[in-house]
């Protein structure tokens, strides 16, 4: 705590924070940090969080339960994401969403030394497995599937099937990964970093950030080896919007500046256009207005100039409706929720209806700047039009979004459509 030097009640905040970040709830004053200086121990189950959190506060990846005098509950030290085999990694993370775990070990949390990209070129993992050679059909079926995983996540969020993708990872795309050679494999190993991501993905909306962290690396470890550009960048992309989402903004400039470098010219107009929004995502979220308007106007002239259709870019397409959602985010970022109310409703209205999780969580937002803009019952009847695609999506991210609306119509429950919503919430996400 001398190190840290900073109050009992910030070191507290930060505590929180990390949970928070792991969907892990806690509620830290000043009063519990100093009662641990007098020999009481936090719970077992938050001790992980506590580690994580005075790593980040001292800058020693190192740190463990023993520093801190709570060596009776040392949790696992995290392993590093980028070394290792990332075969081997996707077949430990699958089999922990296949299992379903919650450990709080702090090797599962998200980890703030995990996004220091490792210095270029990345180390070649060591890989021992039987030969097999691969080919077209091989790569044909994992594309197919992954396909058909991110339809499903698509129509009902990450929340759900998570499980099936994990098992479908490890029973039958990771035995093909060990020994594969032939022509194919670069693609097949491409094949499979998109797999990994969309993994990520499902579990990024479901609230497991250090699980999805985990699975992104691995993705752009993936990419790597197959030397796929665009593979890598959405993965390096991917870690920048989470960082972005749990509030991490210096980190996500970093990222999504290393996800536009890594395209080199070699991805198409549309995908670069795709890295540039998140550019300007993340320079908003770092409180860098001008250069943030400044990578968004870039982004909207490379989608006008884009050639291929959205539906032809396997990571879904960087269409008019993601750039007005992007743009509706950054506004929000920006303090100008009037603005980015209307760029919200345009991306809703332009969406087909399988993408009925990019609906609820974007109409999330348009309600969030309603209320922020002083129209609560406007808010209100905005939640109440979706009530039906809200209770066929399992998404964290848009529950998030919902109960700080709740928070937000405190002084407004008087007013009978206010009301209404807020009851129809508490059914439908406070679970």
């Amino acid at each position: 705590m001398t190190a840290a030097a900073l109050p009992y009640a910030r070191i507290a905040e930060v505590i929180n924070l990390v949970g928070h970040e792991n969907g892990v709830p806690l509620y830290y004053g000043r009063s519990t940090v100093a009662h641990w200086l007098t020999g009481t121990t936090p719970r077992p189950e938050s001790i992980a969080v506590v580690v994580e959190a005075f790593a980040r506060l001292l800058d020693r990846p190192d740190l463990t339960a023993g520093d801190l005098g709570w060596s009776h509950a040392e949790p696992a030290r995290p392993d590093d994401p980028w070394d290792g085999d990332p075969v081997a990694w996707l077949t430990r993370l699958g089999k922990d969403d296949m299992l379903d775990r919650r450990s709080l070990l702090r090797g599962s949390l998200y980890s703030l030394t995990a996004l220091g990209l490792p210095a270029p070129p990345w180390p070649a993992p060591a890989r021992s497995g039987t030969p097999r050679r691969t080919g077209a059909s091989d790569v044909a079926r994992v594309e197919e599937m992954t396909s058909r995983f991110a339809a499903a996540d698509d129509l009902f969020g990450g929340g759900h099937a998570r499980t099936a993708v994990a098992a479908y990872l490890v029973n039958d795309v990771v035995p093909m990964l060990h020994g594969s050679s032939g022509r194919a494999r670069p693609a097949l190993f491409a094949a499979a970093a998109r797999l990994a991501y969309l993994a990520g993905f499902m579990n990024a909306d479901a609230g497991h950030a250090g699980q999805a962290q985990r699975y992104y690396v691995q993705s752009a470890r993936l990419g790597r080896e197959a030397d796929d550009v665009v593979a890598q960048a959405t993965a390096l992309r991917a870690l920048a919007l989470q960082a972005s989402e749990l509030d991490h903004p210096a980190q996500a400039v970093e990222l999504a500046e290393s996800a536009a470098a890594t395209l080199n010219d070699r991805a198409d107009t549309r995908i670069r256009a795709w890295m540039q929004g998140m550019l300007a995502e993340a320079h908003a979220a770092n409180g860098e207005g001008r250069q943030a308007l400044g990578r968004l106007r870039q982004a909207e002239a490379l989608v006008e100039r884009a050639d291929s259709t959205p539906a032809s870019e396997w990571t879904g397409g960087y269409g008019r409706e993601a750039l007005e959602h992007q743009t509706g985010s950054i506004l929000m970022r920006l303090a100008d929720p009037r603005a980015a109310e209307e760029h919200f409703r345009l991306s809703i209205v332009s969406r087909p209806p399988n993408e009925r999780r990019s609906k609820v969580l974007i109409t999330a937002r348009l309600a969030t700047a309603q209320l922020r803009d002083g129209h609560p019952e406007k808010s209100a009847r905005t939640v109440l039009g979706i009530r039906d695609d809200i209770a066929l999506v399992s998404s964290h991210r848009a529950v998030r979004h919902f109960r700080e609306l709740r928070t937000g119509w405190a002084r407004a429950r008087s007013e009978s459509v206010v009301q209404r919503a807020d009851d129809f919430l508490v059914r439908a996400v406070s679970g």
